[in-house]
Parts: C-alpha cells; structure tokens; sequence
C-alpha cells in the first residue's frame, strides 16, 4: 500500500464514457477491490474516440491476483466497450503518482 491512498471523489463536468455502475460494484466485490478509479485523458477534454481508459485499481491487504489482473483488465474492456489500462498506484511512474492520485476519479470504494 502507498502513503498516498485513492481518495478524490469530485465528479468531472462530464465523462465520456458509460459507466455501468452496478456491473462496477459486482467486478469490485468478486476481485476484492478496495478502491478502483479513473484517471488519465478519460478524465481531461484530449480524450479521444481510439483512446484507452486508464484505470487505477488498489486492492484489499493480502488480495493482490497476480496474474489473474490481466483477466481482471479483459473483464473491464467488455463492461466498458474500450481497451482497459488496469494498473496499481504502485506499477505508476514515481514522477507523476502523486498527481494521478489526486485526480483520479473514484468509481468504487469499499465502505
């Protein structure tokens, strides 16, 4: 775990994406999901029809998968209907975490 957690919940003006939100909960409650959020062009106007959705995904303690993440970024490119990035604030480049964390817009959070 970061020193930093997920904790932005400021909704953007609009996104441009549909966000199921009941499969969400369902996906976060099967792959034991502490906090899964957006960040990246999702968020920003430069985002684009080919563009990717950059996804940040913190796990509960001791429920890291592995390698079942890929399957878990599969999983979220069908609920979305785009290619999924899935990544973990850890594998986020030190130089700009910070920053992705502060913005990054939380779709769930376990209570």
């Amino acid at each position: 775990m970061l020193d930093r957690p997920i904790t932005h919940q400021v909704a953007p003006k609009s996104l441009p994406i549909t966000i199921p939100e009941l499969a969400i909960q369902d996906f976060c409650q099967r792959h034991h999901v502490q906090v899964l959020a957006l960040f990246g062009s999702v968020l920003r106007e430069d985002f684009r029809d080919d563009s990717d959705v950059d996804i940040l995904v913190q796990f509960l303690p001791g429920k890291t998968p592995g390698f079942q993440i890929v399957t878990m970024q599969d999983e979220l490119t069908q609920l979305f209907g785009k290619v999924v990035d899935l990544r973990t604030p850890a594998e986020l480049s030190r130089y700009f975490r910070d920053r992705v964390l502060s913005e990054a817009y939380i779709l769930y959070k376990l209570k």
